[in-house]
Parts: C-alpha cells; structure tokens; sequence
C-alpha cells in the first residue's frame, strides 16, 4: 500500500473514532515524531562527533614504553 493510500485509509478509521480516542492517536503520533526527531539528532550528533578532532585524545595511542624499559619488575 502507498504513503497516501494509508493515510486516507488511517483518516477514514480515525473519524470513526469518539473524540477522546482521537486525542489519544494524536498524541501517539506526536509521540512518534519526537521520537524520529531525537533519533535523527543523535545520529547528527555522532557522525559530527567522528568527524571532528574533538575525542581524538581518546583513541589508542602508541606504546611509548616495553617490558625492557623497566629497571625493576614487581
């Protein structure tokens, strides 16, 4: 089924719907949008976060030392 074909369908059946159920599907929907909206936020959030230099310090780094630096082991 297509975009709008659903969506006639889904208005068709809401109409049929007492008044406090249509509030309840409205703020199921808007439930919904805030929740994509959030989750396309937080996907800008971590691909901005890759690719800066921002948490580049926690990345590994290269051992500066060896077990034959050490003058005395424990």
């Amino acid at each position: 089924m297509k975009k709008q074909a659903i969506l006639k369908k889904t208005m068709q059946d809401i109409s049929r719907l007492p008044e406090w159920r249509i509030r309840e599907v409205s703020d199921f929907v808007e439930f919904l949008l805030q929740k994509s909206e959030e989750k396309e936020l937080v996907n800008d959030l971590q691909s901005n976060a890759a690719k800066s230099k921002s948490f580049h310090f926690l990345e590994e780094e290269e051992e500066l030392y060896s077990d034959e630096d050490l003058t005395e082991k424990f």
